[in-house]
C-alpha cells in the first residue's frame, strides 16, 4: 500500500522536471523541419525561377527573329542576281524581273513556323508584357486585362502596376529590331514576373510549417492534457488514502486519551497538550479529505483564519527573537475553505521560515483589497530565490532542502488556483534579501 504511492509520486514528480526537456525536444525537431523545408523550396523555387527566365528569353527570341522576319529576307541578294542574268531580248524578261523583284520582298517562309509555333503554342506559362519603345503594350498575357488593344483606362491602369510590379523582380529583357535604317532600331521590352506556381511554392514551407506546428501543438497540448488528468487523480488518490490512512490511528488515539484522563494519576496539561495534537492530526486528515472532493466556498473574514494559522507556528517557532506579524483587517472577506485556505497560509509560512538561515527570522503578513478580489503578501527576510529559478518553485519535486519533498509550494497553489479560483506567484524576491509571495483570490 506505500510503496505504490511512492512510486507514482516520483514518476509524477518526474514528469514536471522532464517537461522541458520534452518542450526543448519539440523546439528543435520542429526547427529542423523549418530549415529543411525551407531549404528545399528555397533550391527548388530558385531553380524554376531559372527555367523560366531561360523560357521567356526564348520567347522574346522568338517575337524578334518574327519581327526580323517582316522586314528581312535572306535570299534579297539571289533574287537580285537571278534578275541581272536574264535575257533582255526575251519577251518575258520583264515578267521574270518583276516576279524576282516581289520574291524578294517576301518574309521568310516555312522555316520559320517552328518560331511561329513557339509564339502561339508554347508561351512560357508566366504574367508578362511586351511594350514598345514609348512604354505602349503590345502585347500581354496572365495580368487579368483582356487580350485586346481597345483598353479601358483601367486596364491601362492595372497594366501599368503590373509592369511596375514585375521590373521590381526582375530586370525587362530587351528586343531589338533592324528596320529600314539600321542607326534607328525598332526596340521592344518584354516585362515578367514569375509564375503562380513559383508563388505557391513559396507559400507552401509555411503551410507545412503551420500544419506540423499545428499538429505539435495539439500532440503536446494533448499530452499535458493526459498529464494534467494523471497528477489530478495522482493527487486525489494521495489525499483520499491519507486520509483514510490517518483516521484509524486518530480514532484510536482519541479513544486512548479519553481512557488516560478517567486516570486518577492524569497529568491533564499533558494531556491537553496531546489532545490539541490529535485534533491536529485530525485537521490534516480533514484537509485531505477535502482535496480528494471539490470543497464548499463560503464567503467569510479572513482574518481569524490567518490569524490562527499565525498563531500556530508561532509557537513553534524554533529561533529566539523570531517575529511573525500579522496587518490584516477584520473587515477583510473572501469566498474560502477554511482548512484548505489555512493550509496555504501554514506552507507559505513554513516555507518562508525555511528560507531563513543565519539570522533572526522576520516573516510578516499583510493583505488588501485590489481591483479584482483580495491579496495576501506572506515576506520574509530569508535567503531569496535566482530569477532563473522562479518558473520552477511551483513544481512537484523542486526544493532547495536536501531532504524537501518539494510538493509544500505546489499543493499551495494547487489548492488556491483549483479550488480558489485564485492565484499564487512570487511577486518578489532578491538573493540575500527574501521573498514576497502573493495570494490573489477573487472577491465575493
Amino acid at each position: 500500500m506505500t510503496n505504490g504511492p511512492h512510486c507514482r509520486l516520483f514518476s509524477f514528480m518526474r514528469a514536471f522536471l522532464t517537461t522541458p526537456k520534452l518542450k526543448l525536444v519539440l523546439i528543435v525537431f520542429a526547427s529542423g523541419i523549418a530549415s529543411a523545408s525551407l531549404l528545399y523550396t528555397s533550391s527548388l523555387v530558385r531553380h524554376l525561377q531559372e527555367r523560366e527566365r531561360t523560357s521567356v528569353t526564348i520567347w522574346a527570341g522568338a517575337i524578334e527573329q518574327m519581327a526580323r522576319a517582316a522586314v528581312e529576307n535572306p535570299y534579297e541578294q539571289d533574287f537580285r542576281a537571278m534578275a541581272e542574268t536574264l535575257d533582255p531580248a526575251d519577251p518575258n524578261a520583264q515578267r521574270n524581273r518583276a516576279a524576282l523583284a516581289w520574291a524578294s520582298r517576301l518574309p521568310q517562309g516555312d522555316h520559320i513556323d517552328f518560331i511561329f509555333n513557339i509564339m502561339s503554342e508554347h508561351s512560357p506559362d508566366v504574367p508578362a508584357a511586351i511594350v514598345d519603345a514609348d512604354g505602349t503594350p503590345i502585347r500581354w498575357q496572365h495580368l487579368g486585362v483582356p487580350d485586346s488593344l481597345d483598353l479601358t483606362p483601367q486596364d491601362s491602369l492595372q497594366i501599368a502596376r503590373s509592369i511596375a510590379r514585375m521590373d521590381r523582380k526582375f530586370e525587362p529583357i530587351l528586343i531589338e529590331i533592324l528596320s529600314d535604317s539600321p542607326a534607328a532600331p525598332l526596340v521592344q521590352r518584354v516585362h515578367y514576373d514569375e509564375s503562380t506556381i513559383i508563388r505557391d511554392l513559396r507559400v507552401y514551407p509555411y503551410l507545412q510549417l503551420t500544419f506540423v506546428a499545428l499538429f505539435i501543438g495539439i500532440g503536446y497540448l494533448g499530452f499535458s492534457s493526459a498529464r494534467r488528468s494523471e497528477q489530478s487523480n495522482l493527487w486525489v488518490g494521495m489525499a483520499r488514502e491519507a486520509a483514510h490512512q490517518l483516521g484509524t490511528p486518530i480514532s484510536s488515539l482519541l479513544g486512548w486519551l479519553e481512557v488516560m484522563r478517567t486516570s486518577p494519576n492524569a497529568d491533564h496539561e499533558v494531556l491537553k497538550e496531546v489532545d490539541e495534537d490529535v485534533q491536529r492530526l485530525s485537521l490534516i486528515a480533514n484537509r485531505f479529505n477535502d482535496i480528494g472532493s471539490m470543497p464548499k466556498l463560503e464567503n467569510q473574514q479572513l482574518f481569524p483564519v490567518i490569524e490562527s494559522t499565525a498563531d500556530y507556528i508561532r509557537r513553534r517557532l524554533p529561533r529566539r527573537g523570531a517575529t511573525l506579524t500579522v496587518n490584516v483587517s477584520k473587515e477583510l472577506k473572501a469566498p474560502i475553505n477554511p482548512e484548505l485556505f489555512a493550509w496555504v497560509i501554514e506552507n507559505l509560512l513554513k516555507n518562508a521560515l525555511d528560507a531563513i538561515e543565519n539570522r533572526q527570522a522576520q516573516v510578516e503578513i499583510i493583505a488588501g483589497a485590489g481591483r479584482n478580489g483580495v491579496y495576501i503578501d506572506i515576506s520574509d527576510n530569508g535567503k531569496g530565490i535566482d530569477r532563473r529559478e522562479w518558473s520552477n518553485i511551483f513544481k512537484p519535486g523542486y526544493s532547495t532542502k536536501t531532504r524537501g519533498w518539494g510538493l509544500g509550494l505546489s499543493l499551495a497553489k494547487r489548492i488556491v488556483v483549483d479550488y480558489h479560483g485564485g492565484s499564487l506567484t512570487l511577486v518578489r524576491s532578491v538573493v540575500g534579501q527574501g521573498s514576497t509571495f502573493r495570494v490573489a483570490l477573487p472577491g465575493s
